[in-house]
Formats: structure tokens, sequence, C-alpha cells
């Protein structure tokens, strides 16, 4: 099950490294006012992805034979968009941050959970990353529930992380920090999808 968990954190980190209006305002939050105006942008973020994995283990549970009789076309799907993510994010000019009109620790993680979750393209994308890791199999209730918990804890883990290093060090950020991150996030993207094309090359040998 612990390999299950690191599945599913693995996933919480790829749906939410990319940054994006939510991640720029995490960043300036943090620059202003210091880890905690930062981190309560991602908690939001990270609960509004728990939810949607929750949606995505429902889903696959309800069509499982379907889903495993389409595990690798799926599993290539999964690849070409992590690659799609990728390459879009790096073609990508600069990245405003989300206008949510909230201050104060709970407003803010309210405010970035209701834009999270108000993206239903998410869920398209959750499905094919579950197939991209092998996951469309997972889909006992218990399994389902480690997965969904690792979701949360390795999204709440990168937006920790992220808030930390910038409250930390704000003071030494280059002016172009944030484009810096993002390009790197967009990288790993890029490789995590060659790495999920390769393995469901492997499974046809």
């Amino acid at each position: 099950m612990l390999l299950l968990f690191l599945k599913g954190a693995l996933l919480g980190v790829i749906i939410t490294a990319p940054l994006g209006p939510i991640g720029t305002l995490c960043i300036n939050r943090s620059l202003e006012k210091g880890f905690w105006a930062g981190f309560s942008g991602g908690l939001g973020t990270a609960v509004g992805d728990a939810t949607y994995a929750l949606v995505a283990v429902a889903g696959l549970a309800a069509f499982s034979q379907t889903m495993s009789a389409a595990r690798l076309p799926l599993a290539i799907g999964g690849g070409l968009l992590l690659l799609w993510l990728g390459i879009h994010g790096l073609r990508k000019g600069e990245i405003k941050a989300a206008d949510i009109g909230a201050s104060g620790f709970v407003r803010t993680t309210a405010a970035t959970f209701f834009l999270t979750i108000s993206n239903p393209a998410t869920i398209l994308s959750f499905g094919a990353l579950f197939a991209g890791l092998g996951l469309t199999d997972e889909t006992r209730r218990f399994s389902s529930a480690v997965i969904v918990a690792g979701v949360f804890g390795g999204s709440l883990f990168w937006w920790f992380s992220l808030s930390g290093l910038v409250s930390l060090a704000r003071d030494r950020l280059s002016d172009d920090f944030t484009h810096k991150v993002a390009t790197v996030t967009n990288y790993l993207l890029i490789g995590f999808g060659i790495f999920a094309l390769g393995a469901a090359a492997y499974s046809l040998l």
C-alpha cells in the first residue's frame, strides 16, 4: 500500500506542479506576506485536487471492466497528455496571478478550492494520468482511499515546499524566479510523459 500511496502522491505533484495562476498567486503572497499567506492558497488547491481524485477513482470503479480492457490506450493517452502539458507550458508567456479577492488564511483557502474545482477539464486530466501511472486497476475501496490520500499528500507537499522555499529565500530570489519554477516543472512533466510512454511500450514486449 505504500507504493500505491507514493503513486498517488506523485500524481498529486504532477497535477499541481505546472505553474498557473494559483501557483503564481502562491509565490506572490509568499514573497509579500510570508509562508502562511502563500500556503493557504496551496491548501485550497490540494483539497480541490483530492476532491477530483475521489471523483476519478469513483469513475474507475464504476467502469472498471471497460477501463481494464483499454488500459494500454489509456496509458499512452496519459503519457501524451503529460508531454502536451509540459510543451504547452513551455510555450506560455507570462503567467498572471489569480485574482481571488480574498485575504486571510480561511478565505484564501476556500477561494482557491472553489477556483480549482471550477475547472472540469481537471477531471479528464486525472483520468488520463491515472492510466499513465498504472492505477486503473486499483478500484477497491481501501486502495482508492490510499490513492486519494496520496494525491492530497503530494499536492500539499508541493505547496508546502514551494511556499516555504519562497518565504525563506525571498530576499535572495531573482526577478525571474517564477519563470524558472514554471520551466523546471514543465520539463519534469515532459520527463514523466516520456517515462509513461516508455512503460507502455515496454508492456508490449
